[in-house]
Order: C-alpha cells, then sequence, then structure tokens
C-alpha cells in the first residue's frame, strides 16, 4: 500500500504527534475529566490540520535533464539485499547489449532506525559495499563496465541522490516478491514514478528460488 504521505520521515513525524497527543490527553483527563475532552478536541483538530499539511498535493514529476552523448543511455539501478540476483544481472545485460548504456549501481545501507539515531551505520554500510562490489566484479565479468555506490539507508533519498547526480535516462529497481519486500509495502517503486519523468522498471528477485 502507498504511504498517503509525501515521505516516510513526514509519516514518521505524524506519528510523534499522534503520540504526544495521547499522552497530552491522558494527563489532562486525570486532572479533570472535561479538560481532557477539551485537550482531545482541540488535538484532534490540530492533527487533522497536521495530516493534510503532510499528505499534500502531489507535485508534478521531476523533470530528469539528459547528460552525456546523445547515443548513451544512462540507467540507475537500485538493489539492496537482490542486488545480485540472477533476474537483476539478466535485466541489466539485456539493456546492454539493446544500447550503449553507462550503469551506476546503487546499494543502498538499510538500517534500524535506532542504530540510524545512533549514526551506528558502519555495519550496514560494510554489508552494503560487500554486495555492490560482487555484483560489480560479476557484471564485469561478463563485460559490463558499471560502478557503484552505496546510497543512503532510506532508499528513497538514496534514489533522489542519485538521479540529480547521475541524470538517469532509466530507473530499475529491483526488490523481493511481493508479501517479501519492504520496500513494495511502502511503495517505493510507485513513489519513484510519481516522482520523476523517466521509466522506472520493476525487476522481482527471488532470493529463496535461487538458494
Amino acid at each position: 500500500m502507498e504511504s498517503p504521505f509525501r515521505s516516510e520521515a513526514a509519516a514518521f513525524r505524524f506519528l510523534l504527534i499522534t503520540i504526544g497527543a495521547f499522552a497530552l490527553i491522558v494527563v489532562a483527563s486525570w486532572i479533570n475529566t472535561w479538560l481532557g475532552v477539551a485537550v482531545w478536541l482541540l488535538l484532534s483538530a490540530a492533527a487533522a490540520w497536521v495530516y493534510l499539511q503532510e499528505r499534500g498535493p502531489e507535485a508534478p514529476p521531476e523533470h530528469v535533464e539528459h547528460v552525456g552523448p546523445p547515443d548513451e543511455r544512462r540507467v540507475l539501478v537500485v538493489a539492496n539485499e537482490t542486488v545480485g540476483g540472477e533476474e537483476l544481472v539478466s535485466a541489466i545485460s539485456t539493456l546492454a547489449l539493446t544500447q550503449t548504456t553507462s550503469f551506476l549501481v546503487i546499494c543502498p545501507a538499510l538500517n534500524t532506525r535506532l542504530k540510524t539515531w545512533t549514526s551506528d551505520e558502519d555495519l550496514a554500510r560494510d554489508a552494503a559495499q560487500r554486495r555492490l562490489d560482487a555484483t560489480l566484479a560479476r557484471l564485469g565479468s561478463v563485460g559490463i563496465k558499471a560502478h557503484g555506490e552505496v546510497g543512503d539507508g532510506d532508499p528513497l533519498v538514496a534514489i533522489e541522490d542519485a538521479v540529480h547526480t547521475f541524470h538517469p535516462d532509466e530507473i530499475v529497481i529491483s526488490t523481493r516478491p511481493a508479501g517479501r519486500s519492504n520496500w513494495l509495502e511502502r511503495g517505493i517503486v510507485d513513489s519513484v514514478r510519481v516522482r520523476f519523468d523517466v521509466p522506472v522498471t520493476h525487476v522481482v528477485v527471488d532470493l529463496e528460488g535461487q538458494s
């Protein structure tokens, strides 16, 4: 399901506001029942206003300007655990055969929120770098030149950063199948399709089927 908020950060802010409002209502109710009712009505109205502000109207897709030679296609590949999957490597190989293509592979350093808050991202970045290095080596072994980077832990932020520096003509996002993919549950693929005016290809990688 796609989130009604513009970003995960916006949704998290709304959650914190909701928790804080609930705590204020409880405290006010301990003092006086009617005071609790009044605080509930006031905070409910404020929460509804914040929700509408955070949800906001959908902005038009951002135009991504082509850079580089006119006959070169630039493809941004985004994947985490599925970065070395057979389906993704096959999709990249197909793109490499059809046109002169420059590839940038981004592997977000996914981490728990607690470790992100405490700036403990070294293990997540190291794991992402190892997966990325293995994939780039595999692509190079079959003659596909690509370069890669470890991206932000938030895949939407990682994609936005890469789009603004790489200027892709196409974005390829790899995920696990539906029901086992956190990115699909968060609506990452749909959000990117709405956010940018370039084709977005979704590649499903079944890691369990390859084990």
